[in-house]
């Protein structure tokens, strides 16, 4: 008999359970008679919220036990959000599913009075603002633009995170943008950063899928939600990351895009969708950096190349941050993990 029934293995957190009822709703569209159940499940870095992310240290903080169910058969697939996601995996899992990409952007989110931003954008910021965000990347690029601003840690689910800028706690806080539109809080955004004030974190704003490697059916089963595009540009950005031994919470940044010649005059423009196009016509951008904690130091670079050489991309950025200087900056980071 045919299998009919599905576990899926997420955090509890609003946003997760959004990406994981967009996946059951996704897998329902494909087979109306599956049963799909969901296995919330609180992760490391869900306990511990009283404590920078910085100074738990380790890898894997928000999908570890997830992964652990994934092994003990108490989910068939796991939900996660990317950049959450190592990119080592446990003996017997795999990333076999990349969701289309929501904004990949960061979100400045400004206090309000009487439903109105008491600033609008990132430029209006006062001297000495307060700014809220448990992000060393997030931090150390603004602190590149703004020494004079007060970062402050900010953690909790995006609820708690607003709460406590409506409390007054916080000038602004800084969250992804992808997270702000799917819960329909696009409203509450001032601005969404350019990536020349804020690079996203690596994967920022797709939703990856987990599962067992010698589950077929499973696979087959996912097999249609990947989305090719945001697997290619997520793939190059995952090697970057790997090549700097990415996993403690430092600040690194990649994002990762696919243009296309305009058949006309040649000129750039963004691919909608699939990789149809042909190697002549498709580029893959890559844009990554590493920067110190104060934001003294920001190493960036930039690649272009073919998207099926995606991770050879990701890997020679890397080694070009290394070398004009990023190993140092880690070195001493990667000293205090």
């Amino acid at each position: 008999m045919k299998q009919k029934r599905i576990i899926i293995g997420t955090r509890g957190s609003k946003l997760a359970l959004w990406q994981a009822e967009f996946v059951r709703s996704e897998l329902k569209r494909l087979d109306p008679d599956l049963e799909i159940e969901l296995n919330r499940i609180k992760t490391t870095g869900d306990k511990i919220l009283d404590v920078p992310l910085a100074n738990v240290g380790g890898k894997g903080l928000f999908v570890k036990e997830i992964e652990e169910a994934l092994l003990g058969k108490d989910a068939d697939i796991a939900v996660h959000s990317m950049k959450d996601v190592p990119t080592e995996f446990p003996d017997g899992l795999h990333l076999a599913v990349i969701c289309r990409r929501e904004d990949p952007r960061d979100a400045f989110i400004p206090g309000m009075r009487n439903a109105r931003f008491k600033i609008q954008d990132f430029k209006d910021l006062p001297h000495g603002a307060k700014i809220g965000t448990s992000s060393l990347r997030r931090s150390c690029q603004l602190l590149s633009i703004r020494p004079d601003l007060k970062i402050e840690q900010l953690r909790g689910n995006l609820d708690t995170r607003l709460r406590k800028l409506d409390e007054g706690q916080f000038n602004a806080i800084i969250l992804a943008a992808a997270g702000m539109k799917r819960l329909g809080l696009e409203k509450r955004i001032g601005e969404i950063l350019p990536f020349d004030i804020s690079l996203p974190a690596i994967g920022q704003g797709a939703v990856g899928i987990e599962c067992r490697v010698d589950d077929t059916w499973v696979n087959d089963l996912i097999a249609p939600l990947n989305h090719p595009e945001t697997a290619v540009c997520v793939k190059a950005e995952r090697a970057f990351l790997k090549k700097l031994e990415g996993g403690c919470q430092v600040p690194i940044a990649a994002h990762a895009r696919i243009e296309k010649k305009d058949k006309g005059g040649g000129q750039r423009s963004r691919t909608s969708g699939s990789l149809r196009e042909t190697e002549q016509t498709a580029l893959l951008l890559l844009d990554g950096l590493v920067g110190s904690l104060t934001g003294e130091r920001i190493i960036k670079s930039h690649r272009e190349g073919k998207p099926d050489d995606a991770e050879k991309l990701g890997i020679a950025l890397a080694e070009e941050v290394l070398a004009r200087g990023a190993k140092e900056i880690l070195d001493e980071l990667y000293g205090r993990c």
